[in-house]
């Protein structure tokens, strides 16, 4: 039998129906959408070298690719990886931009059954160079510019033998002359769903970014359950503002248009863009962080404009107001709403909420300091709410439930959740806790569940504020004070009551809450007469809650400082020693 024959021999007997739950490699499910759908747009992206905004007249030119086409060159890349010796186990960084040769790398890659180390470039130089040498490579797959990073720290990798480089760089194979190989002859790499795929890196938000093993049956489960859960089918077109999330679309059979941005700064998106995008390709999906859609919504508002085509809006990386919730409904098709999963980089999905859910019921209560709904779990997702600990817990015999309507700390098991770190591995100690054969993992969320199973999510463990007169959470006091219609946003954080500051401080030693307000951008406070009425307004809402009714001070800040991956998640652990400089200024 020929390699052409024993190929088409394997896509039939593999996959006769569209199921990729039995596969053993994420990468074949390209292939299955390949054989299903071969025609069908699987990336765009815009042309290099055009401007960077659209205009009325002159809309963006995307370049494209076909599910078949893509399938055929990520098969050339399975086998050049191969040829430079690269194996099951073998760790390549990869590091090129969103588009078109990002989506044919990570596919081919997966294919021949190295595991990739996915880094982030929006989390800065530093951080960028510290999680790859703790990650290890034995090679990069990227462009000039990260080769060049590579030779400039060369001593940090010591084993980055195996590299690529799309276009040419001294003692790197060029991805290039891979176009060359027959993709006929590729055949799949023998192995399992427990084999490693990646390694996926948190945005660091709580601490140092920790490296996430993701296995292949993880991507699989992912893929599935969000297909499934919101019923999504093949010839879906999704506007990715979030550039991981065009693998599930790959895998699902849903175009990818990625749009003309930043992925490192979506807040500061140009809107147009998004919506050229939205009309070139008749889109029905998007995917965007709450900063993101913030700014989208805000502008269409002011200007009028809408998505009609768009039946989903997907948003993710931390809660989504309810105004940006209420406006995304607005601009969206009549019979389309917004959903915001839940989840974390070591667990997702885990639940999901939607605008309509928000809007006619749980944000009342988000405004009144009952925290956030982030509404059921998945199928597969099983969770506890489990007594607060800021220690260990290697055994589920270790752990207590707390009752309905009890805040405490989450836990979930399932097949979708990965099962450790492989840098920053002490981690593993403070959030795996093994149950028999099975093991679960802790958020680092603290909530609680509903008479109706809901998870009701009231912030970050690490950033609770201890005082003395109990524990105070993030999300319940941040929703009452947000409601101000001044304030963008807000975080609660603790100062130290005593001499000593809060970045050297124990975690449990009693603290002053403050919060710090990040106004509308017509709000701020000019002058100390605007500052004072500002701070009684504040003040009158907090006396008027008793989760609200201890914080002693408002603090005012221009910007809040923000994670770089959704621009969304507040960085509490700067906002600390900050309030606690300004509050001495004062004094």
């Amino acid at each position: 039998m020929t390699a052409d024959e024993q190929n088409t021999a394997f896509w039939q007997t593999e996959f006769s129906t569209w199921n990729f739950e039995h596969l053993s490699n994420v990468g074949l499910t390209l292939s299955l959408t390949a054989t299903q759908t071969p025609d069908q747009i699987a990336v765009a992206a815009p042309r290099a070298g055009q401007p960077k905004r659209c205009s009325a007249s002159r809309p963006l030119v995307y370049d494209r690719i076909t599910f078949a086409q893509l399938n055929a060159a990520s098969n050339q890349i399975a086998l050049g990886v191969r040829q430079i010796g690269a194996r099951k186990g073998t760790r390549l960084a990869l590091m090129v931009p969103p588009g078109i040769e990002f989506v044919k790398m990570v596919f081919g890659m997966f294919k021949a059954g190295v595991t990739i180390i996915l880094i982030d470039p929006g989390m800065g130089r530093k951080n960028m160079i510290r999680c790859l040498a703790e990650a290890k490579p034995d090679g990069i797959v990227g462009i000039k510019r990260a080769h060049f990073a590579r030779w400039l720290f060369r001593s940090k990798f010591p084993d980055c033998k195996k590299n690529v480089v799309v276009g040419r760089w001294p003692g790197c194979v060029s991805s290039r002359s891979f176009e060359q190989l027959d993709p006929s002859q590729f055949q799949p790499t023998e192995g399992t769903q427990a084999d490693e795929a990646a390694i996926i890196f948190t945005t660091g938000s709580t601490g140092p970014p920790k490296g996430v093993l993701y296995r292949h049956r993880n991507f699989i489960q992912q893929a599935t359950q969000i297909r499934d859960y919101f019923q999504i089918t093949p010839g879906s077109t999704d506007v990715s503002g979030f550039p991981l999330f065009a693998l599930f679309n790959t895998a699902m059979g849903t175009t990818t248009v990625f749009p003309q941005m930043d992925a490192t700064r979506p807040a500061d998106v140009y809107p147009p863009n998004i919506i050229d995008a939205v009309n070139q390709f008749d889109a029905d999906q998007s995917f965007g962080s709450p900063a993101l859609w913030n700014t989208v919504s805000t502008w269409c508002e002011a200007n009028h404009a809408r998505l009609p085509s768009i039946r989903r809006v997907l948003s993710a990386g931390a809660p989504v107001p309810a105004d940006v919730l209420k406006r995304i409904r607005n601009i969206i098709s009549d019979d389309g709403d917004a959903f915001t999963p839940y989840g974390a980089t070591e667990a997702l999905p885990v639940a999901c909420n939607s605008a309509t859910v928000v809007l006619n019921e749980t944000a009342a209560k988000t405004r009144a300091g009952f925290g956030t709904c982030v509404g059921q779990k998945f199928d597969r997702i099983e969770w506890r709410v489990i007594e607060i600990s800021d220690q260990p817990l290697t055994d589920i015999a270790q752990t207590k439930e707390v009752p309905v309507g009890t805040i405490g700390e989450l836990m979930v098991r399932g097949p979708a959740v990965t099962d450790r770190y492989v840098t920053r591995t002490s981690a593993n100690a403070d959030h795996k806790v093994t149950d028999g054969d099975t093991f679960w993992h802790r958020m680092g969320d603290v909530g609680y569940l509903d008479d109706q199973n809901r998870f009701w999510f009231c912030g970050r463990k690490n950033h609770r504020v201890i005082t003395n007169d109990g524990p105070m959470y993030t999300i319940p006091c941040e929703g009452i004070i947000n409601a101000h219609p001044g304030v963008y946003r807000c975080a609660l954080v603790g100062v130290s009551s005593g001499n000593q500051s809060s970045s050297g401080s124990d975690q449990n030693e009693p603290k002053t809450p403050v919060v710090v307000i990040e106004p509308n951008s017509d709000r701020w406070p000019d002058d100390d007469s605007a500052r004072t009425r500002f701070e009684q307004e504040l003040e009158e809402i907090a006396s008027s809650h008793e989760v609200t009714r201890p914080i002693a001070r408002f603090l005012f800040r221009r910007a809040l400082p923000v994670d770089i991956r959704h621009n969304s998640k507040i960085f509490r652990e700067q906002l600390g020693p900050w309030a606690e400089s300004q509050l001495r200024r004062l004094a």
